[in-house]
């Protein structure tokens, strides 16, 4: 009896039943990877920015404006918003 009482304890437990989240968590996470690669690229241009020019500065900065432009939408949108 102790064996297929272990044997159920195995069979129900977590694996069978996983945790579930909330999609707004994924989405936070999304966008929080999103803008941590953006510093990921703007530490070595920063290092660099003495050899690229000004190419290279309105480069970035067309770079940012378009990360500005999701996120203002993001916000817009309320996916930043938890309830």
């Amino acid at each position: 009896m102790a064996s297929s009482d272990h044997a159920a304890t195995v069979l129900s437990g977590p694996a069978l039943h996983p945790c579930k989240f909330d999609v707004r968590y994924y989405l936070i996470a999304i966008l929080f990877i999103l803008f941590d690669l953006e510093i990921a690229f703007l530490f070595p241009w920063a290092v660099v920015l003495p050899d690229i020019g000004i190419f290279g500065f309105w480069s970035m900065m067309i770079f940012l404006a378009i990360l500005i432009v999701g996120f203002i939408y993001e916000w817009k949108k309320g996916a930043l918003e938890w309830e």
